[in-house]
């Protein structure tokens, strides 16, 4: 067996917990592999790589794959994934864990040849113990390896990637030691002064003896520090015990909103006599959030309306791996939109995300299933096949890894469920699932992703009664009915179209709380070939803006904003595009033009002559004009009370001449989760972009980097994302690049036939 074999460090017997990433050096098989289970397997020729990875994102295409129409058409298998290590010989007296934030999907874990079990939700995090299965000491090895099987199809209605696509630690502690629910910390009686804190313990006694532990926990923000507040309890041998600590922060309460996303750190320990047996950092945040029949969502005392979307756990060419980075990127651009929510569609996502939805300000409703025992159409060998055994340690594993996290507002048991709600059984399948999240986090609300109340009569027998808030997709207008017919139901919108319709249910009632878009992003599959990509996001696969994100950034942002877009074809047809350079300009006279803005007036120029002002309708519809076409500079003008607030221009494009690159990022750091986007745009000699430019684009690139992936948006393109060329869509095309290494800087540069080469340069960091 030729395998790398990572060596990791000694530590003292009781030592405090010691994480070690585990994402290096595997090998992989995208294959099954009868016996790759045993230790003495022979593995030299599988493929050494890092995970995060997603195989199934390294196509290719084919209409024939198995996962059809919800993955995208992109392979489906089975594959395999082994690592070896050793562990010092002081790791005997000590508890060691493997932890996984997701492997895709019905994995089996073995160490040492031993199997620790099975998890066929892609979407839960997990752990194993494995310390009765290890080998201590010098020349001792181990053999972690893990099997994924995507075979059986299709599985999802929509792309869900293949392999161990998120991280993966190694954890070590003392046997006694933080269990599964980890450190739970909540707040109340808040005000600007002061504010409650609770803190709660789960402690794992896997010693020999009892005895008596202390609890200590010191809050930090800053250079502020509160604490450290102490409670004492006996843990049997054994046994495991809650342990509550009540502590209290004061000095002016920095509260935690999207506008001011402040967070807490509480350093929680666990001691016996002067040893700190562990300790883990919880981060958190003070705020105080409610959901009111009569005024929607409250934060902090005051009615904020959630203007959500709804995201998918891909990012395009990347697919389901995804770098922090390329989540940061796409959260900046929805908020650029005015969205200040996010619904985690349909199941959990990466811890990290969340994480970054803590500090970006977003407000998240946290999902669980797609399906429960009901099948769905195009993923019918989905979750469905084991909701009955598996939701309450999903669920379970999902709450209790998020419940720390204050962007969580509400969590949701299920989307557009098929299950029959209208008997016992599917009231039953409902409360089991609310009433465990209680017990688990009893400090947010529960909903569901209702689908077709009208035919589920949910309205009618009660169920929705049962409900903490009452979620429903579209028909927004059905459900403001709802709470008239009884104003004391809680309601938002789980899932809304892009409508003008849609957005005056929710801004014209103040007891609706919020609502969110289906979808922000363009994701990878629900879509019939050619087409691969489900293409009803505010934004592209690669962060391009829609026409229809910003008409919704003029209906939700605070900034004064104003866009111009036409109908692509002439007279109306065709659809609405942000360009003033026609297809053919042969055919093209007659421009239907709008604006989208939140100003109160907006003047419309063609080449510098006004073709009219017209003021904000009420019911902040877009402003019309039918323009006569001729090549130059169409300008809008938006003022406020006759002051200029905003103005944007579409210029006609000549022929092609250079290609300009851009990036996310000028300084690039070499973690894996981080990441640059580098986006090409195809201009003409006077920098205006050239929407009909298809040139094919080769990037290259010297420095410390690898070339990650390239895309360009377009739903129905069928080239590779693992390559260093693409096909200009709509006249550009990205390509993201990761640091392999701090050093030198990067340099890319993109290039075509025929024009001017685009170069950018980036420094790297540690």
């Amino acid at each position: 067996m030729a395998t790398a074999v990572i060596l990791l460090g000694s530590f003292p017997a009781l030592a405090q917990r010691v994480t070690t990433p585990f994402d290096a050096d595997w090998r992989f098989l995208k294959a099954d592999a009868k016996g790759a289970e045993a230790p003495a397997f022979a593995d030299a020729k599988w493929r050494t790589l890092n995970v995060p990875h997603d195989w199934s994102i390294e196509g290719p295409y084919d209409q024939a794959n198995p996962t059809s129409r919800g993955g995208g058409y992109l392979p489906a298998g089975i594959g395999w994934y082994r690592k070896t290590f050793t562990l010092p010989a002081t790791d005997a007296q000590r508890r060691v864990r493997i932890e996984f934030d997701g492997v895709m999907a019905n994995s089996e874990v073995w160490i040492n040849g031993v199997s620790l079990g099975q998890r066929p939700y892609g979407y839960s995090s997990f752990s194993y113990d494995l310390t009765k299965h290890l080998k201590f000491g010098k020349g001792q090895t181990n053999v972690l390896a893990v099997r994924a099987d995507n075979s059986v199809q299709p599985a999802s209605r929509y792309y869900t990637g293949a392999g161990i696509y998120r991280h993966v630690r190694l954890v070590s502690t003392a046997p006694v030691h933080f269990g599964e629910g980890g450190v739970y910390v909540t707040t109340s009686d808040i005000n600007h002064e002061t504010a409650k804190v609770n803190v709660t313990a789960d402690v794992i006694n896997q010693s020999a003896t009892s005895s008596e532990f202390v609890l200590q926990t010191t809050i930090t923000y800053g250079n502020r520090t509160y604490g450290p507040f102490e409670a004492k309890s006996t843990v049997a041998a054994g046994k495991s015990a809650e342990i509550s600590l009540p502590a209290s922060i004061n000095r002016s309460i920095l509260l935690w909103s999207p506008d001011s996303p402040n967070m807490y750190k509480a350093v929680t320990t666990l001691r016996q006599g002067n040893a700190v047996l562990d300790e883990v950092t919880t981060p958190f945040g003070v705020r105080d959030a409610k959901f009111d029949a009569a005024k929607g969502f409250i934060l902090n005392g005051v009615s904020l309306k959630i203007k959500g979307a709804c995201l998918h756990h891909d990012a395009g060419g990347l697919g389901a791996a995804v770098p922090l980075d390329g989540w940061r990127h796409r959260l900046e651009l929805l908020k650029q939109a005015g969205v200040n929510g996010i619904r985690t569609a349909h199941n959990p996502v990466a811890p990290e995300f969340l994480d970054l939805c803590d500090q970006m300000g977003f407000l998240v409703m946290d999902e669980t299933f797609d399906t429960w025992t009901a099948a769905k159409n195009n993923g019918e060998q989905g979750y469905n096949r084991f909701f009955t055994k598996w939701w309450e340690a999903d669920t379970r594993s999902m709450v209790l890894r998020d419940r720390n996290h204050p962007s969580i507002v509400i969590y949701s048991v299920g989307n557009e469920i098929h299950d029959n709600l209208n008997n016992p059984e599917g009231f039953q399948k409902y409360k089991m699932q609310q009433d465990l999240i209680h017990q688990l986090d009893p400090t947010r609300p529960v909903t569901m992703a209702l689908f077709r109340p009208g035919q589920s009569k949910v309205y009618e027998n009660g169920f929705v009664e049962t409900m903490d808030v009452v979620g429903q997709n579209y028909r927004e207008n059905e459900l403001v009915a709802a709470h008239q017919a009884k104003p004391e139901r809680k309601v938002i919108g789980t899932e809304n179209g892009h409508t003008l319709t849609a957005w005056l249910a929710l801004r014209d009632n103040q007891f609706m709380a919020g609502q969110f878009l289906w979808a922000g992003f363009d994701y990878l599959g629900e879509n019939d070939w050619p087409a691969t990509t489900s293409d009803l996001g505010l934004f592209d696969r690669v962060g391009g803006w829609k026409p229809i994100a910003y008409q919704r950034q003029s209906w939700w942002s605070d900034k004064p904003v104003v866009h111009l877009v036409r109908k692509e074809g002439n007279a109306g047809a065709g659809p609405w595009v942000a360009n003033w350079t026609p297809t053919d300009f042969d055919t093209y006279d007659d421009g239907k033009v709008e604006a989208y803005s939140n100003a109160d007036e907006v003047e419309l120029f063609l080449n510098g002559q006004s073709l009219g002002s017209k003021p904000k309708p009420a019911n902040d519809a877009p402003r019309a004009w039918d323009v006569t076409f001729a090549k130059g500079t169409l300008r809008a003008v938006a003022r406020n009370k006759g002051q200029e607030v905003a103005t944007d221009e579409l210029k006609t494009a000549g022929p092609p001449a250079r290609i300009i690159l851009t990036t996310s990022r000028p300084k690039l750091g070499a973690a894996w989760d981080d990441a640059a986007y580098i986006t090409a745009r195809v201009v003409d000699a006077n920098g205006v972009l050239c929407p009909n430019a298809d040139n094919q684009i080769t990037f290259t690139m010297t420095g410390p980097a690898v070339l990650a992936a390239v895309d360009n948006g377009n739903v129905a393109s069928h080239e590779g994302y693992q390559a260093n060329q693409r096909k200009a869509y709509q006249g550009q095309c990205i390509a993201i690049v990761k640091a392999k290494s701090a050093g030198p800087g990067i340099t890319v540069k993109a290039s075509a036939p025929g024009l001017t080469e685009g170069t950018v340069t980036m420094e790297t960091t540690k």
